[in-house]
């Protein structure tokens, strides 16, 4: 018998699915708050192996947004405010040239660009951007805003230039969700415009917004406390499986359809 929580959620997922995901929100949520970087790409890795792709960039959007804003709240005494100025400009650039083309990009190629995204940022370097000032961060919105309304996940572009700021790492995880927040909400804006509908997703985004708020929460708390070396090769381990998986899902749909 359906009960009032399975009629909340996607009937393009199983419950046991859409269960999983509010409580992989959590999890990633928590890990942003208390490192500053991960979370994203770790929550759109999973969410595209059993996600429809054409719903996968949205509704992530939508929930990183609310996870975003937990995370800025929480940390707001140290957001600097000019750096957000300037991230913003860019982003609503950004957004405007990558949204026409986003929402038409077949599925498997979408499957494959998240793939090596995701190889790249656990395997490979940021650029270094020595000396960097704050107005790089417009080029920083509008190249990561531009790319995660392909991939959706892409803290490692801001964080990139953030990190030449001299910030603490307080302020470091703070601006880094404040930026984020502002690269989801130009991208909820345009896929909005474009005419997505978030509407059979809603009851799932607000059950995962709400676990990853808890999350940021208990993340918040081991900030500065954990140690980075203990989770990152695992973590590196995990998002290569899930990347691979994404890479055979994409290589049936290109090569066996």
């Amino acid at each position: 018998m359906e009960t009032f929580f399975d009629t909340l959620l996607p009937h393009q997922l199983s419950p046991a699915i859409s269960l999983l995901l509010i409580a992989i929100s959590f999890v990633t949520s928590a890990l942003t708050a208390a490192i500053g970087l991960g979370g994203g790409i770790a929550l759109i890795a999973i969410m595209a192996n059993v996600m429809p792709v054409a719903a996968l960039v949205p509704v992530h959007g939508v929930i990183q947004f609310g996870s975003n804003v937990s995370r800025a709240l929480v940390l707001i005494r140290y957001i600097d405010w000019s750096i957000i100025g300037w991230f913003a400009a860019g982003a609503v650039c950004g957004a405007a040239l990558g949204g026409s083309v986003a929402v038409t990009l077949p599925a498997p190629y979408l499957r494959l660009g998240i793939a090596c995204f995701v190889l790249w940022t656990v395997w490979g370097k940021p650029p270094k951007l020595e000396r960097a000032k704050k107005p790089a961060m417009a080029a920083a919105g509008l190249v990561a805003t531009l790319f995660s309304m392909f991939f959706g996940a892409t803290g490692p572009i801001g964080a990139s230039v953030l990190s030449t700021l001299g910030l603490t790492r307080h302020q470091f995880v703070a601006n880094q969700g404040a930026t984020a927040l502002l690269m989801h909400l130009m991208k909820i804006i345009a896929f909005g415009l474009l005419g997505f509908a978030f509407a059979p997703w809603l009851g799932l985004i607000v059950f995962m917004i709400i676990s990853g708020f808890f999350g940021t929460l208990f993340g918040s708390r081991l900030l500065g406390r954990m140690q980075e070396a203990t989770f990152k090769k695992g973590f590196k381990v995990i998002m290569t499986l899930l990347a691979l998986n994404l890479l055979r899902q994409a290589g049936e749909g290109l090569f066996f359809s």
